[in-house]
């Protein structure tokens, strides 16, 4: 009698993303994000506001100012979610609410405070910012995912 010894089909990762990969997968994530998020913001003229961290009102300010934290939070979000990289979907959750995380604490706590507003003021434009916020995360989890998934399948992974 034959005994069906079926297992359930399962993703392993032959090989592994390295901190280096993350870090730079990540990079180019936040840059791409923080691209769109940066037009998105710039529709809603909020990138004054990014700019006036640094004590200026030019849009060049901004938009920079915008991008380097944009590249930042890639960074670190590629380092810190390194081991679900090969994952659409707990790859895209972890950003989109990595995105959440930082705006509450960028847009609700430091900006804010470091231009005099009150913190943690939800009028319209911290819900539009919640918004490109999570557009930012979306954008960033699946550049990143996309990017690890590919270097994974040209060095002979299978996922």
């Amino acid at each position: 009698m034959a005994t069906n010894t079926l297992k359930p089909a399962t993703r392993t990762t032959q090989g592994s993303i390295t901190y280096g990969q993350a870090a730079a997968y990540g990079a180019v994530g936040g840059l791409i994000g923080g691209m769109i998020f940066g037009m998105m913001m710039s529709m809603l003229d909020m990138i004054k506001m990014v700019a006036m961290m640094a004590d200026s009102e030019s849009i060049v300010v901004g938009w920079g100012l915008h991008l380097g934290i944009s590249v930042f939070i890639g960074v670190t979000f590629g380092l810190l979610a390194r081991k679900v990289l090969t994952s659409w979907g707990a790859g895209i959750a972890a950003a989109v609410g990595y995105g959440v995380f930082w705006w509450v604490l960028g847009a609700l706590i430091l900006m804010p405070a470091r231009l005099g507003m009150p913190t943690f003021a939800f009028n319209t434009m911290a819900w539009q910012s919640l918004m490109g916020h999570m557009v930012f995360g979306l954008i960033l989890g699946a550049v990143t995912v996309a990017i690890a998934r590919r270097s994974l399948a040209s060095s002979g992974a299978s996922n």
